[in-house]
């Protein structure tokens, strides 16, 4: 018995000091006990929706309890993101988020006061190409036209997105950067309004998340100019790159989504759900689900602190090239 206690004086004090007393770890052996929420960013029935519904279901098969889907929409994103960032780190609440939330509004608005560094990454999911269009009415039918065409009259044209500061803003300006061109933005409050200007011939050039876009190319309503991803799409192969012209070689960015957690989430827990994770995306149901919305599930084992950083760091030299700022 005097062993005992002697050894227990000498290990408490180390369990306590990195936050794993025996109740907690008790808590984390027992993981998960009751039903966890998925937190999407933004209302239901969007890409992100989508894919965090898809994303929960799996998990609640691979790990045993509920999960459910609570949309906390506003903000671009950041009041559902930054409900997860303040969560407490005991894997009940989750965000399954895209780079808007997670990576881009800090860098954009100062009201938001957490970045991708205030969440424990569990993995990377699925990322879906945008696609720059044109108006039917605009003539353009090609991304070689496209360039000379905007070239010719240096502000004239006009190009539409979802928003402010979206990926899809990112995407023009970035494209506008590598080709030197100059047109201006007007930001959109959805995909409804943009399309009936674009219809209409009232805005030249639009950008769309390229499931959403496909339908009003496919019926011709807008002509479909290239992808944003430097390699061709599985649901649009016809559609090509814009980086496959040499004025947008370096066109390479993407609406990605990501499943994250609270910052300081204990180890085995994180393990847990990074486990489940990579199981739910080598599922053949989870996979078609989200190729035929027109993702590519993601590759597993991407390292998230550095897959962040990179994006963050590209997003911010589109930011502060074209001045975007809340």
């Amino acid at each position: 018995m005097r062993n005992f206690h002697r050894v227990l004086s000498t290990v408490l004090p180390i369990m306590l000091s990195v936050g794993l007393a025996p109740a907690a770890l008790a808590q984390t052996d027992a993981y998960p006990e009751r039903p966890i929420t998925v937190v999407v960013a933004y209302p239901p029935g969007g890409s992100t929706d989508l894919t965090g519904r898809a994303v929960a279901d799996q998990l609640a098969k691979k790990l045993g309890v509920a999960v459910i889907v609570e949309n906390v929409g506003g903000a671009g994103g950041a009041i559902g993101a930054h409900k997860v960032s303040r969560a407490a780190p005991d894997g009940y609440t989750l965000l399954l988020g895209a780079n808007n939330e997670i990576a881009i509004n800090r860098l954009i608005s100062p009201s938001v006061k957490y970045s991708y560094k205030d969440f424990t990454p569990i993995g990377l999911v699925a990322s879906q190409p945008m696609v720059l269009v044109a108006s039917a009415q605009s003539g353009v039918k090609t991304v070689d036209q496209f360039i000379k065409t905007v070239k010719s009259r240096p502000g004239k044209y006009i190009y539409g997105s979802s928003g402010v500061g979206t990926a899809l803003h990112l995407s023009a300006e970035m494209a506008k950067q590598q080709a030197g061109l100059f047109m201006s933005h007007i930001p959109y409050r959805g995909v409804g309004p943009l399309t009936t200007d674009l219809y209409a011939g009232t805005v030249d050039f639009g950008v769309y998340v390229l499931s959403s876009g496909l339908p009003h190319i496919r019926g011709g309503k807008v002509v479909a100019l290239g992808i944003t991803e430097k390699k061709r799409s599985a649901v649009a192969p016809d559609i090509a790159p814009l980086a496959d012209h040499p004025s947008l070689n370096q066109m390479d960015i993407s609406v990605w989504f990501a499943l994250m957690a609270p910052p300081n989430l204990p180890e085995a827990i994180t393990v847990r759900l990074r486990n489940a994770l990579a199981e739910s995306l080598q599922t053949p149901e989870f996979r078609k689900k989200l190729e035929d919305s027109g993702s590519t599930v993601a590759p597993l084992n991407v390292e998230m602190n550095g897959f962040l950083a990179a994006e963050s760091a590209k997003y911010q030299k589109i930011v502060d090239f074209a001045n975007i700022k809340e």
